[in-house]
């Protein structure tokens, strides 16, 4: 037994090298780009450094007192909330709307599917860009669309009432090609006998729909929407563009709050404070994504 032990250490001793060889390519990045920056990051969340000046002072918790005490704080957690939301939902629908209907067979399915994936690998500025013309308020395609259909013209980015709405539409309309890409790939592993089995007791598209597809799809679904959340939690080009946070901070994220404090009224330390708030958050849903979908492993 003894013997079997020792052999196991010196078989396990060989292996680490070994280990360490082909991790050490992936880790290296990810220390310089992802861990280091999250330790400074957290360093500088208990200093009053103010991004210009060599100087600063330690101040315990008082970053992380100032900024959850702020209103400004829990009205950026409360529009990231709404702008996940707001994302998730139509993302998931409209993505497996799409998915169903590219895996019909039809000619120029390749083309289609490239049409649809095409938004997600275009630059998110680009992106903004062209959709700040849309929705200029005069002249801009999406009141042109409203005037035709005889309906009132929306402010869209310019007012407070819209300019979410507008910043989750053009989140939408990029991310759900990713999403049907997916989904596409979860259809094609249900077994197609389900299927016709349904089809023989007479099931129709809905009751196939709601009994095989759906569950067939629940662990892409969950994975689309734990991905679709740590997005909504670090969005910020389609703000930058669009929006600037405004019209009076109404789609001001956790993300664009900790880009305002630290780049434009350089509190970096309550920037930082704000970014490992972020972290922690994006570290607790992924924990929640790999607790859940071990129901799904064995599906």
């Amino acid at each position: 037994m003894m013997n079997k032990i020792d052999s196991n250490r010196k078989l396990n001793l060989k292996i680490i090298p070994k280990v360490l060889f082909f991790t050490l390519p992936a880790m290296i990045p990810m220390t310089v780009f992802w861990i280091y920056p999250i330790l400074k990051g957290g360093w500088l969340s208990f200093t009053d450094w103010d991004y210009m000046t060599p100087d600063y002072n330690y101040v315990g918790f008082q970053n992380y007192t100032s900024v959850l005490t702020s209103s400004s704080f829990w009205d950026a957690f409360k529009n990231t909330c709404l702008f996940a939301i707001g994302t998730i939902i139509p993302t998931l629908i409209i993505g497996l709307f799409i998915a169903l209907l590219l895996g019909e067979e039809m000619k120029g399915k390749a083309i289609y599917r490239f049409l649809v994936f095409s938004p997600w690998i275009t630059p998110t500025v680009a992106i903004s860009i062209v959709w700040s013309w849309i929705f200029q308020q005069k002249g801009g395609l999406a009141n042109e669309i409203l005037n035709i259909l005889g309906l009132p013209e929306l402010g869209w980015i310019n007012s407070s009432d819209t300019a979410l709405l507008s910043v989750i539409i053009v989140t939408v309309w990029k991310t759900i090609g990713y999403s049907a890409i997916f989904y596409l790939t979860a259809i094609d592993k249900i077994p197609k006998d389900r299927y016709e089995a349904a089809s023989l007791d007479g099931a129709g598209f809905w009751q196939k729909l709601i009994y095989i597809t759906l569950p067939g799809v629940s662990p892409t679904t969950f994975f689309l929407c734990i991905i679709t959340m740590v997005d909504a939690l670090k969005a910020y080009d389609q703000i930058q563009i669009l929006t600037q946070g405004g019209p009076a901070g109404s789609t001001r994220t956790l993300t664009y709050l900790f880009y305002q404090l630290g780049f434009e009224q350089f509190k970096m330390g309550q920037a930082s404070a704000v970014a490992i708030v972020i972290v922690v958050l994006t570290v607790a849903l992924s924990y929640t994504q790999f607790r859940l979908s071990k129901k799904w492993v064995n599906y």
